[in-house]
Formats: C-alpha cells, sequence, structure tokens
C-alpha cells in the first residue's frame, strides 16, 4: 500500500506505541486520525505530526460506546473521504490481581476495552473497506500474564477474533488483509503499572526485571515494523503476527 495520501485510524494514541505509531505513518504521507480518551493527549501528537509538517487530526473518542465510534468513522470518511488502515493499539490492564482476589469491575473493564472496544472499532471500519474492497486492519495482540486474567482473556479473544475475520473474509472473497502484531514489552504507562505497584511486582516481577536490566523494546521498533509491513502487505499474508526484527521476505 503506497502510505503517501492515506488515511489511517490510530486508536490510543495520546502515547506509547500510540503515539509512535501516528508519528511514523505521518512520516511516511499518511493524513492520521488520532483517537483516544485524554483529548489533551492527542492534541499533543497531533502537534508533534504537525511539527513534522504531516497531517494528523485528533478525535476524542471512547471506543467501548458505539454512538463515539461511528461518530469517529462518520467524521473520518466526511473529511478524508476513505479509511485505508486501522490499528487496534488502545487497550486497558488495570485489573492485577489473582483470580481468587480480583475486582470484577476492573477485570471486566480490561476485557470490554481489549475485545469489545477493538470489535466495535473493527465494525464500523470494516463494511466501509468491503465495500472498497481493500484495507488493512491490525490488532494489538498482549502477553497472557498472571495476574492479569482480564487484559489475557481480552486480548486472546481479540486474537480469535482476528482469526475467525481472516477466514470470513476469505468466504468473502474481499481483498481486505488481517494482521496482529507482537511489540514484545515496551515502557509504556501501562507497564509502568506493572513496574512501580505492589500487586504488579506481585504478581508480573518479570515487568520490572526487564526494566532494570534494560530488556525493553522501543515503541517505535513496532511503529517502523508496521510501516513496512504495510507498504509490502499482500492479501496471501491476511492472518500473520509481526513484530519488531520479523523479516517480511518470510512471509
Amino acid at each position: 500500500m503506497r502510505l503517501q495520501d492515506s488515511t489511517i485510524i490510530v486508536t490510543g494514541a495520546g502515547g506509547g506505541i500510540g503515539r509512535a505509531l501516528a508519528l511514523e505513518f505521518a512520516r511516511n504521507g499518511a493524513r492520521v486520525i488520532c483517537c483516544g480518551r485524554r483529548k489533551g493527549r492527542l492534541d499533543e501528537t497531533v502537534r508533534l505530526i504537525a511539527s513534522a509538517e504531516g497531517v494528523g487530526l485528533a478525535l476524542p473518542t471512547d471506543i467501548t460506546q458505539r454512538d463515539q465510534v461511528q461518530h469517529l468513522v462518520d467524521t473520518t470518511l466526511s473529511r478524508f473521504g476513505g479509511i485505508d488502515v486501522l490499528f487496534n493499539n488502545a487497550g486497558s490492564f488495570q485489573s492485577i490481581a489473582g483470580v481468587h482476589e480480583v475486582d470484577p469491575e476492573l477485570w471486566w473493564h480490561d476485557v470490554t476495552v481489549n475485545l469489545y472496544g477493538s470489535l466495535l472499532m473493527i465494525r464500523e471500519v470494516l463494511s466501509h473497506m468491503i465495500n472498497r474492497d481493500r484495507g488493512i486492519i491490525i490488532n494489538m495482540n498482549g502477553g497472557r500474564p498472571v495476574g492479569g486474567t482480564g487484559y489475557a482473556c481480552g486480548k486472546a479473544g481479540l486474537m480469535e477474533l482476528t482469526r475467525v475475520m481472516v477466514q470470513e473474509l476469505r468466504m468473502a472473497e474481499s481483498s481486505v488483509i488481517v494482521f496482529s502484531a507482537g511489540p514484545g514489552l515496551v515502557r509504556t504507562e501501562m507497564t509502568e503499572l506493572q513496574a512501580n505497584t505492589e500487586a504488579g511486582r506481585k504478581w508480573i516481577p518479570s515487568t520490572k526485571k526487564s526494566f532494570e536490566s534494560g530488556k525493553v523494546r522501543r515503541p517505535e521498533e513496532i511503529a517502523r515494523a508496521t510501516v513496512r509491513l504495510v507498504e509490502l502487505a499482500r492479501p496471501e499474508w491476511s492472518g500473520k503476527d509481526y513484530g519488531p526484527g520479523t523479516d517480511f521476505s518470510q512471509f
């Protein structure tokens, strides 16, 4: 796909991996719609895009709310006429506890954001892409840590949704392509919670140890890999997983 003048939606674009993705797409000529709940953070991402002479638009959106998702997609289509790529990056990892002591509301919030929110985004964008018979959807994978079952179940569900969606698109003879991204451990607001809270240190001690040893990925690594993937993507690659260091010649 040619990124110049393409239109790309990045959820969770207010920081971390989402911001890195938005900036990298913009540097390569894409018009980037930056989605998230915190307007100030999104505005900062758009300012960074503008300082690099890119095109960005901040659209505050709670992806678990169907009307807000519809507004996001409708606004994008009205402004730019199409959607070429959706990167489902937004996620939640608030519940850190053993199953026997977990807060059910926090647990369900994690599942809702990671799975249901991604579903709403996919559903609204996919019908448009199917009608055009082109487009790319990328869903963010993640680990399945002990003590993080809400996050783990949400991400496991999203990966199963990804797998079945690929099959459905093939049955429909659609050229829309779907991928899952695995960035590895990246130092973000989400993983800082794991490293710097009592519950995180108890249940996911590997995060703090990785921070202390420097064994972490940078957000820019998955951003660069994603741009390369989108530029090279072929329909027969649909369903593939990728991450930093992926050799796309082996796909």
